[in-house]
């Protein structure tokens, strides 16, 4: 009886949520702002926001005048271009405005910034892709800040936690809440697939790499905009780190089944070396892949939903979308834990297989 009374309320959501979907594609299409499409407009919203920015940006609203007011903080934007270029983020006013630093013009074009004329002119080629010079960016974006600010804050609560265990073995304050996790990290990830004898050299980089991701994976979850492990470039340099300590704390028995297998005939030993050669270089691209796609999949689904509300706009399928938003949201609570262990898991995994000695077969 129960489960005959879960079957139909589910059936009945159902069929409501798609009555709203109907419903909501039968009207004409709605105008945003600027004259585009409702849909458009928020497809560039979650674009937006999921893009790294040179500047901290707040919220923003419309003046009745129709004019766009931006609450943030601009930050510092470093070129080099035949010389050392530094200025305010402010002078491009969120992409709408050229910046003149000694006689160059810059312009902010989709995140990233190209050197230009006073009119801001950007040239495409045959595939609608810019042909403006670019100089090289050392900008200190958001996502920067952010990595800068986590990295502050673990070394100064590990610090405080440290210094607490020099005067009682009994964890204060924070300490209390990052010992057990401090204790996981080392019994279930570190010595099961390290060993006792070798995980000791490798616990500080495991449990730096655990934290961070965990916490800039909650940080992307506020009102923040915060999406650092959204940025390839980010889990890239974290699975470099992987592969590096990996090759270079390697043991010749590591090398040794890498390039000469024992007891393999020899044909197969020339076979399987090239493939062996190559699945170091695929365990840290799974890495860098699963922990990018993974967060960014969750932002993009999750705006998604979010901006369904302002689609529907009825009595039917906001209520649901904010529903089914906010149970995603705690979802993505679990996958932003769930990847810093999997990420910290197979660094692990590389680890032990890297120092684990082999008996002659």
């Amino acid at each position: 009886m129960q489960r005959n009374y879960s079957v139909r309320l589910l059936t009945v959501i159902m069929f409501l949520f798609t009555f709203s979907v109907l419903a909501s594609e039968e009207k004409k299409p709605e105008v945003g702002h600027e004259g585009k499409d409702l849909k458009t407009e928020i497809k560039e919203y979650i674009n937006h926001h999921l893009q790294d920015t040179h500047d901290f940006g707040l919220y923003s609203y419309t003046t009745d005048n129709g004019e766009h007011k931006y609450v943030g903080f601009p930050l510092p934007v470093i070129l080099w271009d035949n010389g050392l270029k530094v200025f305010s983020s402010s002078k491009f006013h969120h992409g709408e405005t050229v910046a003149e630093v000694g006689g160059n013009f810059y312009k902010l074009y989709h995140g990233k910034v190209y050197k230009t004329d006073a009119q801001g002119t950007i040239t495409y080629d045959d595939e609608h892709h810019a042909t403006n010079d670019k100089p090289l960016d050392f900008s200190i974006t958001k996502n920067v800040v952010f990595i800068f600010l986590v990295g502050l804050l673990m070394f100064v609560l590990f610090s405080r936690m440290a210094k607490n265990y020099k005067t009682s073995t009994m964890p204060k304050g924070i300490g209390r809440i990052l010992e057990p996790l401090v204790l996981y990290v080392r019994d279930d990830i570190a010595i099961p697939n390290i060993g006792k004898k070798h995980y000791k050299k490798y616990m500080s980089y495991l449990l730096t790499v655990f934290f961070f991701v965990w916490i800039i994976n909650l940080l992307g979850l506020t009102p923040l905009g915060v999406n650092v492990t959204n940025n390839i470039a980010v889990t890239f340099a974290l699975a470099l780190i992987t592969y590096l300590i990996t090759t270079f704390t390697a043991n010749k028995n590591y090398w040794k089944h890498i390039f000469w297998m024992p007891d393999v005939p020899v044909f197969m030993k020339i076979v399987l070396a090239p493939i062996e050669l190559l699945g170091t270089f695929i365990k840290p691209f799974s890495l860098m892949i699963r922990l990018y796609a993974n967060i960014t999949a969750g932002h993009v689904v999750l705006m998604s939903i979010i901006g369904m509300m302002f689609i529907f706009k009825n009595w039917i399928g906001s209520p649901l979308s904010f529903g089914l938003a906010f149970a995603l949201s705690l979802l993505e609570l679990l996958v932003a834990a769930l990847q810093a262990y999997i990420f910290t898991m197979l660094s692990a995994l590389y680890f032990g297989s890297a120092v684990e000695e082999h008996d002659d077969h």
